[in-house]
This record gives C-alpha cells, sequence and structure tokens, in this order.
C-alpha cells in the first residue's frame, strides 16, 4: 500500500473512533431490584450487624449502642450527621455515605420494628 493510501487508512481509522465514542451509552442494566422493598432493608441493616449486633441488638457489654427499637426518625437523624461529617465518628462516615437518603430511611424503619 502506498505512504499516503496507508495515511488515509489510519485517519479513517480515527474518524470511526470519534464517532463511536460520540454515541450515547447503553442504559446502566439493573442488576438487583430495589433495596427499598422486600427483604432490601433487612440485607442493608446487615452492614450495621458487625458493631450494632443481629437485627440491631447489641451482645450485653458491647461498646455500640443498639439500633433495635430506636426510632427511625433518631436513626435518620444520627445517619444524617454521620453523612454530613457533623458528628464525631471513626467508620460511620464512609458507612452513611454508602446510602441514599431513601435507603437510610428504609434501615431506620427496620431497626424501629426491631423491638
Amino acid at each position: 500500500m502506498k505512504p499516503h493510501f496507508r495515511a488515509l487508512a489510519g485517519l479513517g481509522s480515527v474518524v470511526a473512533g470519534i464517532a463511536l465514542a460520540q454515541q450515547p451509552g447503553a442504559p446502566a442494566p439493573a442488576f438487583a431490584p430495589s433495596h427499598l422493598t422486600g427483604n432490601g432493608p433487612r440485607a442493608m441493616a446487615m452492614t450495621c450487624a458487625p458493631c450494632h449486633g443481629t437485627n440491631g441488638t447489641t451482645a450485653p457489654g458491647a461498646p455500640f449502642r443498639p439500633l433495635a427499637g430506636r426510632s427511625q426518625g433518631e436513626t435518620i437523624e444520627i445517619l444524617g450527621q454521620f453523612k454530613a461529617g457533623t458528628r464525631p465518628a471513626t467508620v460511620m462516615h464512609q458507612i452513611a455515605k454508602g446510602f441514599t437518603d431513601d435507603e437510610i430511611a428504609a434501615i431506620a424503619a427496620y431497626f424501629e420494628a426491631q423491638r
């Protein structure tokens, strides 16, 4: 192939690459059902189990407050403070930032029901 044809062929590849890069991407796949229904809140609440105990009931003498039976409003407020970084914590800032406000409300409702 002559040099000018190779250059044109290379230019064609670049143009095609740019055109493909400008195409809208496929929508993100929905791999899992909403965390806000069914067993979703319970599954999300399991994130809390290592420190706050299974179903939010801490072991006697544990240094963490139990979550079971705490009002939904109080839990939402506290997790919101952790998420905003306005309440002192070690790891709760990062954990709270991993949930949306709707997910926090669902987790809080789950723990309120664990009386």
